[in-house]
């Protein structure tokens, strides 16, 4: 049984969604986006609601009704909020920036990367190191954020998603207190690799 196809959706007042035949249309202030439900799947509105429901107890069935419900749910906060990924470049001389409709790193070779920036996207670069991808599509702004030739990881260098409160050096600090080169790794509690 999937638990999360069980849980209704609460519809914002601005975001309006119709079913036309397969398809599921989601329109709000941000946009509008579509969804082809798969065989099984069913969907009604009622009191400001999304029910997404399935045909059978078959074992395809269920699996895809929690994916098509967390699906619908994305395009509801996507046409009304919006999604967001923060990326973060470091090293020493490494920047980015966005020249019309391409995504400009420089990364340390011998030449520029460029990234087509795909429609229904918006990328922004403050300060050269730190850009921020947006979008209705969470799909679409996850994969663009995750592009491995973006996630050119060298050791402490490169892009990464913005780590919030937690420093860099707070981290070296840590890796600094190996003895002899070796090390055991851990996690803690806190999420930090302890070695």
């Amino acid at each position: 049984m999937s638990r999360v196809g069980l849980k209704p959706i609460s519809l914002p007042e601005k975001v309006a969604i119709k079913l036309d035949g397969r398809t599921v249309i989601v329109e709000g202030p941000k946009g509008k986006l579509d969804f082809a439900l798969p065989d099984g799947i069913s969907l009604k509105s009622e009191d400001g609601n999304v029910i997404v429901s399935r045909a059978t107890e078959l074992r395809q069935h269920k699996a895809l009704h929690g994916t098509a419900r967390s699906l619908v749910q994305n395009m509801i906060v996507g046409v009304s909020q919006g999604f967001v990924k923060d990326l973060e470049i470091h090293g020493v001389g490494l920047r980015a920036a966005v020249k019309g409709a391409d995504l400009d790193l420089s990364l340390g070779r011998s030449h520029p990367l460029l990234h087509p920036i795909p429609t229904g996207l918006s990328v922004t670069v403050v300060e050269n190191t730190k850009i921020k991808v947006e979008g209705i599509d969470k799909q679409l702004v996850g994969q663009f954020a995750a592009d491995d030739d973006m996630k050119q990881l060298l050791v402490g260098h490169g892009i990464s998603y913005e780590r919030g409160p937690r420093s860099r050096a707070r981290v070296r600090a840590r890796i600094s207190g190996c003895r002899a080169g070796v090390a055991q790794i851990r996690l803690d509690c806190s999420g930090l690799v302890r070695l």
